[in-house]
């Protein structure tokens, strides 16, 4: 059965609305509180505008590199959702938690947090490391100015576990994803004149029919991964906006598209592709009939993808704590990719709740999946503490 000490804490997080488009800083004082009563020092890495937070600490010798445990903060939006209860509120019923971030993912930090103590009075041979970070729904984009700080520092942790719902199976990996904004730069005309013009949203058109070509290629050829539920890379164009009127040839369209990689698929000659249709067949034509013309492709998120060796120390030593000697991968990002790419900390995605009830009404957990990562956390101890 799980611990009131958890379902307390759990219910203390639930309550602060960090949407990410609101501040998370109430939530971070209060974190930063609770370690300074545990006699734990932390650190804070903030956004430019100083209204966001990631907090660092590390429980044990700060000389030493231990094990991190690893959550954002933010949840999505309510907004347009009929729930039946406050999603600020934690409800209880029929052996459930709910509310906005039960399964999304503050009972993983939330059970860290109530478990600390136990950490600290049993003594640490292997240091603790916390990393709780900002804005991860939109993109993961806070973690990567806390990443810029632990690649500053002398010592950083040996492994990392993020705690995203897996229903505490292991994951060792997750496709990658870039997210580009394109802007089609046309000539005006009047539509009875539409041969001297450049027709932005035509040549936008062309583009997306180019990354469908290549998405079906993809899904013929490979490469695969049997893991994923979708078992190659994904090509998609998601918006498209363009043109004034039907009387006048439009001058701009702008598209966002976006691939999902596989750790087979070599992003970067995916990305030159699509470059290169761009640049050599579309702009040639558009720029014979007015020089003025282009196309621009900006990245506007680059998350790394995660694919870790299922012998590699880290996934052996998870599976240990979680019991289980499967392994698995999920479709949706998350922050262990940047970690172990970016900052070079070999990482793995374990956690209570099901990813199938994350940004939905009614969002819950489970109170048997709060117990088996509190089961998790007993067997970390077993591993890092003196006692």
């Amino acid at each position: 059965m799980a611990d009131n000490k958890s379902v307390e804490m759990i219910e203390r997080l639930i309550a602060f609305d960090t949407t990410s488009r609101e501040s998370n800083l109430q939530l971070i004082d209060f974190i930063q509180e609770y370690l300074n009563e545990q006699g734990v020092d932390s650190m804070l890495v903030h956004n430019e505008e100083g209204t966001k937070a990631n907090l660092y600490a590390t429980i044990g010798d700060p000389e030493l590199s231990g094990v991190m445990l690893s959550g954002h903060t933010d949840v999505v939006p309510v907004d347009g959702q009929e729930w039946d209860t406050d999603p600020f509120k934690v409800a209880h019923k029929d052996g459930k938690l709910y509310g906005r971030g039960t399964s999304d993912m503050k009972s993983f930090i939330a059970i860290t947090l109530a478990m600390l103590p136990r950490f600290i009075e049993r003594g640490l041979e292997i240091p603790l490391h916390l990393a709780f970070s900002y804005d991860e729904e939109i993109g993961c984009i806070g973690v990567r100015r806390l990443i810029e700080a632990l690649n500053d520092m002398p010592i950083k942790p040996s492994m990392c576990i993020v705690g995203e719902p897996t229903s505490m199976q292991v994951v060792t990996g997750h496709k990658g994803k870039r997210s580009y904004r394109v802007h089609v730069r046309g000539y005006e005309a009047h539509s009875s004149l539409a041969p001297h013009g450049v027709n932005a949203i035509e040549y936008a058109a062309r583009l997306i029919a180019h990354l469908r070509t290549l998405a079906d290629r993809i899904a013929g050829e490979g490469p695969y991964d049997d893991l994923y539920d979708v078992t190659h890379t994904t090509v998609h164009t998601g918006t498209v906006q363009g043109g004034t009127q039907l009387n006048i040839v439009p001058k701009d369209c702008r598209m966002d598209s976006e691939f999902r990689y596989v750790g087979g698929q070599d992003a970067n000659a995916l990305e030159e592709e699509i470059r290169a249709f761009a640049r050599d067949v579309l702009e040639p034509e558009m720029q014979a009939v007015h020089a003025d013309t282009g196309i621009t492709i900006d990245c506007y998120n680059d998350m790394p993808g995660l694919d870790m060796d299922v012998d590699a120390e880290v996934v052996t030593f998870v599976k240990a704590l979680a019991g289980r000697n499967d392994n698995a991968k999920v479709a949706f990002g998350t922050e262990a990719g940047l970690f172990n790419e970016r900052a070079g900390i070999p990482s793995v995605i374990c956690g209570p709740g099901s990813i199938d009830q994350a940004h939905k009404p009614n969002e819950f957990i489970e109170l048997e999946q709060i117990s088996l990562c509190e089961k998790f956390m007993e067997r970390l101890m077993d591993r890092v503490c003196k006692t």
